[in-house]
């Protein structure tokens, strides 16, 4: 069943003309996902590879193509007001990929969204594959930047703060023969639309979900609010990875939410957290999927 999205999800692209942008639809066009629009303001009209209708505004996409998730691919200076363009058409799912949004634009970014029936993935994520059926997983969903061959279709979902730890779980479970139900990077901002606990209790919920691995890293305090409910609620076995043990205090290490203060957000205590809910904590990030593994 898998969670967010499904091979059927239609998909418009915010950046669509764009370089990156460019090069991430067509690989999830490649990938088999339903890329039905895109959105540059300005170039409405247009055809993108002589396949996808290129629109002026998200509302006339998904008005005249049944989009219901976006994927954003806008410069940062912009992509607060594309993120609130999605979220006013009515989107079910908005995917942001860019990096380096001010954190006061998703502070008004996320009181905007307040009661809306969008979900935001991200900022500063690699998005989600529900992988499909065909060879290298293909004919399934991916919305963002992650290599689409290393999934294969399956029951274990994957959550994480890291793009490059998302990888490397998927990776190693699909080497193992164990496939995904979805795959979920959810970014490593410190505001951002979708936490740990939300996906963790979206997996929880599926049927077609069997275990979880559960990647986090150093800084605030979502692995510690959703460890607490897997403590209480979870019926699933999970494992998780905690990066940045070794980081120097008061240093910002790859994520802007990545960064300990005032004893708050370290590794131990996560870890600790992880421990006391009943988590298998793998040791390095090369064992994420023998940890869950051998739990189930």
């Amino acid at each position: 069943m898998a969670i967010l999205v499904q091979p059927s999800t239609k998909v418009l692209i915010q950046g669509i003309t764009g370089s990156f942008g460019a090069r991430h639809t067509q690989l999830s066009l490649e990938y088999g996902s339903q890329i039905v629009a895109g959105v540059t303001p300005g170039k409405g009209g247009q055809m993108f590879e002589n396949k996808v209708p290129i629109f002026d505004t998200v509302a006339e996409a998904a008005k005249q193509t049944g989009a219901t998730a976006s994927a954003i691919f806008v410069p940062p200076p912009f992509a607060a007001d594309a993120i609130l363009e999605a979220v006013d058409a009515g989107l079910a799912l908005v995917v942001c990929i860019t990096e380096g949004i001010p954190v006061n634009d998703m502070v008004k970014v996320k009181r905007a969204m307040e009661n809306k029936r969008t979900r935001l993935i991200g900022p500063n994520c690699p998005g989600i594959v529900t992988p499909g059926e065909g060879p290298e997983s293909r004919g399934g969903c991916r919305i963002g930047i992650a290599p689409g061959y290393i999934h294969k279709k399956g029951h274990i979902g994957v959550v994480s703060r890291s793009g490059t730890l998302t990888y490397e779980a998927v990776w190693q479970l699909t080497t193992r023969g164990v496939g995904q139900s979805t795959c979920v990077g959810i970014g490593g901002d410190p505001v951002n639309g979708t936490s740990h606990l939300d996906v963790i209790k979206m997996f929880d919920d599926d049927p077609e979900t069997h275990g979880m691995i559960m990647i986090g890293e150093i800084g605030g305090s979502a692995e510690e609010e959703a460890a607490e409910w897997i403590k209480k609620n979870c019926r699933k076995p999970v494992a998780g990875f905690i990066a940045g043990a070794t980081a120097p205090p008061g240093r910002r290490m790859g994520h802007a939410g990545a960064i300990v203060s005032g004893g708050k957000g370290t590794a131990a205590a996560k870890i600790a957290a992880f421990k006391e809910a009943g988590i298998g904590v793998a040791p390095t990030p090369s064992d994420m999927a023998d940890t869950l593994l051998k739990m189930m």
